[in-house]
């Protein structure tokens, strides 16, 4: 528990722990970027990171994205590179174009990140942060669950990862989204509200402003911690799993014209969540591409099932049964 001094307010706290937490251990000198919005979960990270960062020794930058979709973006933009060089922090704008690929959320995100990593790099940044909270990870398992991704969508975000070569941090995981807001207030603060994030055209702002009010209406308060509980089980679970596969897989695969191939005994000898993700694992390690659980129960039952069918098509590869082998290949 964080000694707090008279007077520091707990919402404010909470968060400077937080960020404290994620950033222990970067080497003192090092840079570290905010990707700040304006909003009070970025701008209380912003603040909380300002603070941390001098008292550890650190660099602390922020770098806001104009996506440039929506009328005054750029003024918003500017507004909150603003409050972050009152913080103290080297504030940055990058404006980026946004494609169509994926639908707008998809191709914003892609975009931002992209963004994100540049800015990052140029900085020699060592970690960007982001605002993400406990609400954000319980939206993401909700819309994992509608979509029936299975397990790895259901993981949620993790609160550290790589983005292009960059430490991607994500300290307000397990802080809620009116803590931020809570924290902005203390400080004077006054963030910018998204016009989109009230957006009904956008599923995550369905699931934030219509499912999550009636799971909590109907079933009880504690349905966002709840979620992200189960998404921090996935993900020691997937960790298992990765581990798992790593000692399997050197002895079961070998190197085929144009491929890769696995022995079919040793794929049915594992239990089928094993096997799949064996499967899965292949795939995107070798043909960067993902197989939804259909193609992939497809693909097992060339092991399970065998009886003489022919080549299965998937993304990037295909598949197809030679003697006691699966092979991969590409198309």
């Amino acid at each position: 528990m964080e000694e707090r001094r008279p007077g520091l307010d707990p919402a404010v706290a909470e968060v400077r722990l937080a960020v404290r937490r994620a950033l222990t251990g970067l080497e003192p000198g090092t840079t570290v970027v905010v990707a700040l919005s304006g909003g009070a979960d970025s701008l209380a990270l912003a603040a909380a990171t300002a603070f941390e960062a001098r008292k550890l020794g650190l660099r602390g930058a922020a770098l806001t994205v104009d996506h440039g979709l929506q009328e005054g973006s750029t003024d918003a933009a500017a507004a909150a590179a603003a409050k972050a060089e009152a913080l103290g922090l080297d504030a940055r704008v990058a404006r980026v174009q946004v494609g169509a690929a994926g639908g707008p959320e998809a191709a914003a995100r892609e975009a931002r990140y992209t963004a994100l990593a540049d800015g990052a790099r140029a900085l020699g940044a060592a970690a960007i942060l982001t605002g993400h909270t406990l609400d954000d990870q319980a939206e993401t398992v909700l819309l994992g669950l509608a979509r029936g991704a299975g397990g790895t969508s259901l993981q949620g975000m993790a609160e550290a990862s790589d983005l292009d070569g960059v430490a991607l941090l994500r300290p307000l995981l397990g802080v809620r989204r009116a803590t931020t807001r809570r924290a902005c207030a203390a400080e004077g603060l006054e963030p910018w509200d998204d016009p989109h994030n009230l957006e009904p055209r956008f599923a995550r702002v369905r699931v934030r402003e219509k499912v999550l009010p009636v799971l909590e209406a109907e079933l009880g308060p504690g349905i966002a911690e709840a979620l992200a509980r189960t998404a921090a089980q996935l993900r020691e679970d997937a960790e298992a799993f990765d581990e798992m596969i790593d000692e399997t897989i050197e002895d079961i695969v070998e190197h085929a014209e144009a491929g890769i191939s696995v022995s079919a005994a040793a794929l049915a000898a594992n239990p089928a969540a094993l096997r799949n993700r064996i499967i899965r694992h292949v795939v995107a390690s070798e043909f960067h591409e993902s197989l939804t659980r259909s193609q992939t129960l497809e693909v097992a039952r060339l092991v399970t099932d065998w009886s003489g069918q022919g080549p299965i098509d998937l993304p990037g590869c295909r598949a197809r049964r030679v003697g006691g082998r699966v092979e991969f290949t590409a198309r």
